[in-house]
């Protein structure tokens, strides 16, 4: 037997069998964590990687969605702006040639009164009557025009009670034919456009004589 060496020769090969399972178990797994847990965190992991290649193209995906909406909201002011201009050169046109039928319609009227005025009144017979009936044409006129524009005349009577919407009372007047608050002479005519008052009948309002309780 030699001296210094162990008397059974399997102690220390045991010995080594025996630590390189721990050493390598040890490598597999990390301190504090259990086989499974190293298992979950590496999928988790991967699973984070995964998210972070995908969302450079959500990124992506949502500009091109900003940029086709900033396009339709660009488009649409564009178009409703306009649209507002467009109104209003209408409107304009509109107030300026608002009378352009109407007063197509009034020169008739005025060619029929410069033909009276060239009418030549010395020695010429019947030409009074000629000036009447000129007169009486240019009436028909004028009155056909004010019915194709609803201009319709306000034309009371004598005897007719007072209407603060349709007349002006100019003044009062004491008479003992016609009532009191009814007209008894016509100084002017009025007129309305459609129902709206252009120009309201100018009257003389008649009022108990004077000494008269008015019974």
């Amino acid at each position: 037997m030699t001296a210094g060496r162990p008397e059974n020769p399997t102690d220390e090969v045991q010995e080594d069998n025996v630590s390189e399972p721990l050493e390598a178990s040890a490598d597999m797994a990390e301190p504090g964590l259990t086989p499974d847990e190293a298992q979950d965190g590496g999928a988790k992991e991967n699973k984070e990687n995964d998210e972070g290649s995908a969302a450079p193209d959500e990124i992506d995906v949502l500009r091109i969605e900003n940029a086709q909406l900033r396009d339709e909201y660009l488009r649409a002011h564009a178009d409703a702006e306009n649209a507002r201009k467009r109104a209003q050169t209408e409107i304009s046109n509109a107030r300026r040639f608002a009378l352009e039928g109407f007063a197509s319609e009034l020169l008739n009227v005025r060619d029929s009164l410069d033909l009276a005025r060239s009418v030549d009144l010395e020695g010429a017979e019947g030409v009074v009557e000629r000036m009447v009936e000129g007169l009486e044409l240019t009436l028909r006129q004028l009155d056909s025009a004010f019915e194709r524009f609803s201009i319709f005349e306000i034309s009371p009577e004598v005897g007719d009670k007072l209407d603060p919407d349709s007349h002006q009372a100019m003044t009062l007047a004491p008479s003992g034919e016609v009532a009191p608050n009814h007209i008894c002479q016509v100084i002017q005519k009025g007129y309305r456009l459609h129902d709206r008052l252009l120009r309201p009948a100018r009257v003389i309002v008649a009022k108990a004589p004077d000494g008269d309780d008015g019974r």
